[in-house]
Parts: structure tokens; sequence; C-alpha cells
């Protein structure tokens, strides 16, 4: 069974992150929730989330993919913190998958993490840059990071990485179980 982590920090985008976690979780995906700093974590709308341990406490190599959800509070948190820009580099120097939805493509770009095409939250990409930026779609898959735009596009999102990392059948069986 493939194993993610969601790390999460203060003013996380609640939507982004359970629906990344639960689908992800319906698709066979054995998905930890980390707190980057504390074990309960409060997002962006004032929501309290339990993360399953502290990121420090993690042995990365045991993870396939490691997904940022967005919340421009979370992401800088997400950007300035050295363990979380340290994990970033160490999966991709792994090949293993990257994601971020919403603002969290600036902690990627932040770890020089970010493969050529993406997407993000519109304004976040002159944070980042122009070059390659895709507003038109609303997941951007370029190699083995992937990205999104925010919180309409969260569903697709975590299907797309049902689809890479458990296949086409149980993105398909999945897809229809949730009517997507």
């Amino acid at each position: 069974m493939p194993k993610m982590l969601v790390p999460l920090a203060e003013g996380f985008e609640e939507i982004e992150a359970i629906t990344i976690i639960d689908v992800c979780r319906r698709g066979g995906i054995d998905v930890t929730v980390a707190g980057v700093t504390e074990m309960t974590i409060k997002g962006g709308q004032g929501i309290e989330v339990a993360a399953d341990c502290l990121l420090d406490s993690l042995d990365i190599d045991n993870f396939d993919m490691i997904t940022l959800p967005g919340g421009l509070a979370g992401t800088l948190v997400l950007s300035e913190s050295e363990n979380v820009q340290s994990i970033l580099k160490q999966m991709k120097e792994q090949g293993k998958y990257i994601g971020a939805i919403c603002a969290a493509p600036l902690a990627l770009h932040t770890a020089d993490v970010l493969n050529e095409e993406f997407t993000c939250y519109p304004s976040i990409e002159n944070q980042i840059r122009i070059d390659g930026y895709h507003h038109d779609q609303s997941t951007i898959i370029d190699g083995k990071v992937m990205t999104s735009q925010g919180v309409g596009t969260a569903i697709d999102f975590a299907l797309k990485i049902v689809r890479e990392l458990q296949g086409e059948s149980s993105f398909k069986e999945l897809k229809e179980s949730i009517l997507a």
C-alpha cells in the first residue's frame, strides 16, 4: 500500500487538506497527517485537526509521496520550515511524488523542487514564476510533481493522486463511488 505524508501547519486550508486525506484513504493510500510544530493544528477557517504524529518523528524513507495543502498562512510556515524544506528536497532526490495545491506550490518553489509546468492559486504564480504556469488547468502533473489550483479543484487533485499511486482501475472505481 502506498504511503503519503500530509504535513499540516497553522493556517492550512481545511477543505484541501481533508479532501486529500479522505479521498486518498478511500483510494487505498496510507495517509499520515503530521503536525509541523504541534499535534493539534488550527486551519485558516478555525477548524482544528488532530495530527497522527509530529513531522520530526517520521522516517521519510517510508513514504512514497508528500502532499502539501494550501492556505497562505500555512504555506508560509511550510516555506519557512527547515524540516519541511529538507523533506521536500529529499523526496525529490529519491524520485518520489510531491504534490501541492493552492498557495503551497510556493513551498515547492522555495525548496527548488517545483518542475517546469505547474498551476496554483491565481496570483501565487507572481511569487513563483510566470514561465510554466498554467491558469487554465485545474491540476498539472509534470513528472512526479503534481500541483493544483485550490479548494474547488481538491477532489480532482486527490483523484489524480490516487491514479498516480494506485493505477487507473483504482482511480476509476473510486471516482465512480464518490460520484465525481
